[in-house]
């Protein structure tokens, strides 16, 4: 069975992969949890939300649910945590497939922008203005409707604590571990973090075979907008 471990966006949840799930052959099998302060995840006792209490908690995840070959997907702070996890190489680790990650080296938020985000937490209005930032192609109500829901029911701890510390970690150290084979796939509207971010503070730190897929007509949310993408990407 060839087994996906998939890991979410800030302010997004495991629900951003069911599409993705459902072009999968039968005998494939994708696990997409919500990570601490997402979705419907609890947070552990004593979680600070660093990256590397990330790592550590799917560390555990990977150990409970006995993953001994598996392909690791990272979508945005999803793929910073990412490439944290496979720079401890884990057992069983294959590939990583990294869809428009956040950076190794602090992310480039202006100030401005970083206080604006923080702001906007809890708040309708900011969360539908975030859906429309993120997202390139037209999507069905229904996703549009998950996509703002999993934005206001991210708690405010694992929100600030992202904004403020987590995008602004600098793990470029610890990429010298990663030595799987890498794909980067990022979105050629990407008003996020661009594909020019990717090929300046993402690339360089990964193998140097590590691909770089630039999508057309498409956004930050690449297992939404472009799902089939993402599922070739991940079958390779």
């Amino acid at each position: 069975m060839t087994t996906f471990l998939a890991l979410h966006y800030w302010a997004g949840s495991g629900r951003e992969y069911e599409a993705v799930r459902a072009l999968l052959p039968a005998t494939a099998r994708l696990l997409a949890p919500d990570l601490p302060g997402f979705g419907g995840q609890a947070v552990p006792k004593g979680f600070d939300f660093s990256v590397a209490h990330y790592a550590d908690w799917l560390g555990a995840f990977i150990a409970h649910n006995e993953l001994t070959s598996f392909t690791l997907l990272g979508h945005s702070m999803g793929g910073k945590i990412a490439m944290a996890l496979a720079a401890r190489r884990p057992a069983g680790l294959r590939r990583l497939l990294l869809l428009s990650p956040s950076p190794p080296t602090p992310e480039p938020i202006t100030d401005a922008d970083r206080a604006a985000a923080l702001a906007a937490y809890g708040q309708p209005v900011a969360a539908e203005k975030t859906f429309r930032n993120i997202t390139e192609k037209p999507l069905p109500a229904d996703l549009h409707r998950l996509v703002v829901a999993d934005n206001l029911r991210t708690t405010r701890p694992a929100w600030d604590a992202w904004l403020s510390h987590g995008s602004r970690e600098d793990i470029s150290g610890l990429m010298s571990g990663i030595e799987v084979p890498c794909t980067v796939l990022v979105g050629a509207h990407d008003r996020a973090i661009t594909a020019a971010t990717q090929r300046q503070h993402t690339l360089p730190w990964l193998p140097a075979n590590t691909r770089l897929h630039v999508e057309s007509a498409t956004g930050h949310l690449l297992p939404l907008e472009v799902p089939a993408v993402v599922a070739d990407l991940a079958l390779q």
